[in-house]
Order: structure tokens, then C-alpha cells, then sequence
């Protein structure tokens, strides 16, 4: 989503660093090049203001006109301001009482239901029993689409239809979380295409109902500067306690993830970054600045990885790869364990210095001969993944048939699964087996 701002910022920055000392014009000419970058990106323009001459009078300083890495500095000034810009970290203020009611509000197409599902998940994976509850009447996929989740996820929805009434659904939600054990209720309440005032009546009656401990808005990062004007007709109605953006995987400039936080005061609690739904992130600051100016998140892809891949059956790859005995069914493993963790675009760009090599390699290409390389070893036997050796002429022609793929395909992926295990030969004794043992946990 970012991508376009941060590579505009990346080149400003460049620029500062082939230079010596900075003076006061090269500032000026760099802080003109940010702010275009931030307008273009749909930033808002009172934020953008404020911002660069927070930047500029810190730029212009002795500590950076007299460094000996001026342009290193800037960065520095640009990130630390860009972190303060985007406000605290993300976090759910569920109190102490039982259960914890979270009211979702929104316009129509946002992706509330969806991610109240992803919350849903998020949370008992933090160790919550939650309750979704089908607020949103005048939509009946919603509460199909709300009950469908429930089922996928295995939690519980509470809904009574689409004649009901939305704050007498909400106020018997909560009490069958009671009644149920549950600790959190999450309210899935309807959206409109625009605001209007029983759009705004209706979420009032709930609010004063039920009396969520958050109000969390729902907001489309596609919609740029629109969802700044939606957060605050929705804030000065509800007073809400926290943003959710959504879509922010999307090709959106990304202004309006910047500016909403800056404009209401509310902060960002969440992200929604896909459409799988474990594909939610706890809103970090310094991490989605460090995205932006290609600085990379690698908290972040550790997080993931800790959530997504099974370690122990990581570990145990290694230590056959180091042995020599990792053969294509580890290889299949661990290529899914990776695909879970989301597109590769989405991982490179977490990885310090890889945003800018992203930009030449084909990502959807890569994606797909990924897939292919999957489909080769799911259409092996067994015993032909253990033993590659086994693959003659007809093996490889049944098995090019069976996964869409050549012969030459399936001759590639079996000289890099043997290049693969020439290279880690060299790792069977000396320094190379010691830091692997080192980063395999000292079990080899």
C-alpha cells in the first residue's frame, strides 16, 4: 500500500546522503520533495503542513548540520516524527469487566463483518472466550456472512434475525455472553453507503444499551481522504476509542492510515492486512514507519513466523538439512509453512533493504512458481520425494501431467533440490556447523 510513498521518500532521502554537509537549501529542497510525496499519497494537508515544519526545524538544526552523517539524521527526524504523527501502539483496553463489550461501527463495503471475525480470532488466541453478535438487520448476507464465519472458526454468534431490534439484539447478546461464560462480545452493528442520522441514532441507542467499553471504527485505507471525514462524523457521534484500517494490502496511497490518527486524536488499533482471517495486525507505529521509509518490520515477520509455522518442525528441517537428509517432502513442508505466513511481497517488504530489490523481481511470477513447484511434489509419490533418485523419464513425464508443469520444470526443481544439499555438505563440520548449531538452538 505504501509503496509508492515510500519509494518517493527513499529517493529524497538518497539524494541527502551522496551529500556531505547538508545546508539549509539542500533541507528546503528535500522537505519540498516530502511534502509532495505525502500529498500525493492522499495525505491530508493541515498533517502534511504540521509535519514538515516539525521536520525542518529539527533538520535545520546544529545536531544535523554539524553531523558527520547529515543525511542520516533526516531519516532519523523523518521516522521519529512519522512514528509521533501515527500516535501510541494498538492496544485493547478490555478493563477488568466480564464480559468485555467491542462495538464495530462503519459504512457499508468497509469490511466490518469480516474483521469481526478476524478480532474474533485474534482475541482467543490471546486467551478470550468471544461472542459475536449479528447486529446488522438491514443486510441479510451480513448475518449470513457473520453466522458463516462463526461456524469456520468455531465461535459462537448470537443473532435473532432481521426483524428484530439492533439495540434489543446487542442488549440480549451480552446477556447470553453472561449466560454462557463468555469474556468478550463483539457487536457486528449495520453500515450505511453514506452517514445519516438513523445510521447515527441507531449505534447512539446501542452505545447508551450496552455501553461497549470500545468503539472501534471500521475504515477502508482504499477510500483516502473520504475516510478521514467518516472518522470524524463518526468520533463527534460516538466518541470512538479507537480506529481499525482495512484493506491496507490494497494499491490505496495510504494517506489516510497517516492522517486519521493526526485529524481525530483517535488511535489505530489495528490493521487489516488481507483477506485470510488471521490476516489482522496489532498497530505498531515505529514498524509501519519503518515499512514506509524501507527500513523493513522484522518484529513483525517474527511474530508471524512464531504464529503461522510450527518451530519444532522447523528445528527438525534444519537439523535433516544440515545432516544432508532433507528431501522434497521437508522441502513441500516447509514451503506451506511459508505460504501461510501471506504473499511474498507482503514478507519482502519486511525484510531490511528488500523493498527496493522487490521492485525488480516479478512477485506474481514468483508467486506462481511457487505454486508449481507445490504441485510437482504433491504429484510425486511418497517414496519418489524421499528418494529423488527414483525420477526416470516416465515418472517425470507422469508427474509434469499430474501437476500442469514440463519435465524441464521438474528437471529445475530436482538440480536446486541437489544444489541445495551439495551446499550444505560444506556445513558438516567447522565454523558453518557451529552457527547453524548456534541458530538451531545448540541440538545438533
Amino acid at each position: 500500500m505504501f509503496e509508492s510513498l515510500g519509494s518517493r521518500l527513499q529517493a529524497v532521502f538518497d539524494n541527502l546522503q551522496k551529500r556531505g554537509k547538508l545546508t539549509e537549501a539542500d533541507v528546503d529542497v528535500a522537505m519540498r520533495e516530502v511534502r509532495l510525496a505525502l500529498l500525493e499519497a492522499d495525505v491530508n494537508y493541515k498533517v502534511v503542513k504540521d509535519f514538515v515544519a516539525r521536520v525542518r526545524e529539527r533538520a535545520i538544526g546544529q545536531e544535523v548540520m554539524r553531523s558527520l552523517t547529515p543525511g542520516q539524521q533526516v531519516v532519523k527526524i523523518v521516522h521519529d516524527e512519522l512514528v509521533r504523527t501515527l500516535g501510541e501502539p494498538g492496544r485493547l483496553n478490555l478493563g477488568a469487566q466480564s464480559p468485555a463489550v467491542i462495538m464495530l461501527v462503519g459504512l457499508q463495503g468497509a469490511g466490518k463483518t469480516t474483521m469481526a471475525g478476524k478480532l474474533a480470532l485474534h482475541l482467543r488466541k490471546q486467551g478470550r472466550r468471544p461472542l459475536l453478535v449479528a447486529a446488522d438487520i438491514y443486510r441479510p448476507a451480513a448475518i449470513n456472512q457473520l453466522e458463516t464465519l462463526g461456524k469456520q472458526l468455531d465461535i459462537p454468534v448470537y443473532s435473532e434475525g432481521t426483524k428484530a431490534d439492533p439495540v434489543t439484539v446487542c442488549a440480549n447478546g451480552v446477556r447470553q455472553a453472561i449466560n454462557t461464560g463468555a469474556t468478550t462480545v463483539i457487536l457486528d452493528t449495520a453500515g450505511r453507503l453514506n452517514i445519516d442520522e438513523m445510521m447515527m441514532g441507531e449505534i447512539k441507542g446501542i452505545k447508551a444499551r450496552v455501553q461497549p467499553i470500545e468503539t472501534l471504527l471500521v475504515a477502508d485505507a482504499m477510500t483516502g481522504q473520504e475516510a478521514v471525514r467518516v472518522a470524524t462524523d463518526f468520533n463527534q457521534a460516538v466518541s470512538l476509542t479507537g480506529l481499525i484500517m482495512t484493506k491496507i494490502d490494497g494499491d490505496a496511497r495510504g494517506g489516510a492510515a497517516i492522517s486519521m490518527r493526526e485529524v481525530t486524536g483517535v488511535p489505530i488499533k489495528f490493521l487489516g492486512v488481507g483477506e485470510k482471517l488471521n490476516a489482522i495486525e496489532v498497530f505498531h507505529p515505529d514498524r509501519l514507519a519503518n515499512r514506509i521509509l524501507g527500513m523493513g518490520d522484522v518484529m513483525t515477520l517474527i511474530e508471524q513466523a512464531q504464529a503461522e509455522m510450527d518451530m519444532e518442525e522447523a528445528q527438525r528441517a534444519g537439523q535433516r538439512l544440515v545432516q544432508g537428509d532433507f528431501d522434497l517432502d521437508d522441502f513441500l513442508k516447509q514451503l506451506q509453512q511459508v505460504k501461510r505466513m501471506g504473499p511474498i511481497g507482503k514478507l519482502l517488504e519486511m525484510v531490511p533493504g528488500m523493498n527496493k530489490m522487490a521492485g525488480d523481481v516479478d512477485l506474481s511470477s514468483a508467486e506462481k512458481d511457487l505454486k508449481s513447484i507445490e504441485a510437482m511434489i504433491q504429484s510425486m509419490t511418497p517414496e519418489e520425494r524421499h528418494n529423488p533418485r527414483l525420477l526416470k523419464a516416465s515418472r517425470k513425464r507422469r508427474i509434469a501431467a499430474g501437476s500442469g508443469t514440463t519435465v524441464q520444470d521438474i528437471n529445475i526443481l530436482l538440480k536446486q533440490h541437489r544444489e541445495m544439499q551439495e551446499m550444505m555438505k560444506q556445513f558438516k563440520g567447522g565454523r558453518g556447523r557451529s552457527a547453524l548449531s548456534q541458530l538451531l538452538g545448540g541440538k545438533m
